[in-house]
């Protein structure tokens, strides 16, 4: 049973990962995944190529 290719750790990595872009913050994520570690935590921390547009947008606005 399962999906050929996924792990377990996949579906936790990919939870924690979207639970961070929803605005979790560090401490929030230690504490979802049960980390003691920011290091740890930072693993699930990605950027993706809409966040980086949105956050280029609010610089070029705090410019004018």
């Amino acid at each position: 049973m399962g999906y050929p290719g996924y792990r377990f750790h996949d579906l936790r990595h990919t939870g924690l990962t979207l639970y961070g872009r929803a605005g979790a913050t560090l401490a929030d994520l230690m504490a979802r995944a049960g980390h003691s570690d920011v290091g740890a935590v930072m693993i699930y921390q990605h950027s993706a190529v809409e966040r980086d547009r949105a956050l280029a947008a609010r610089m070029e606005k705090l410019g004018e």
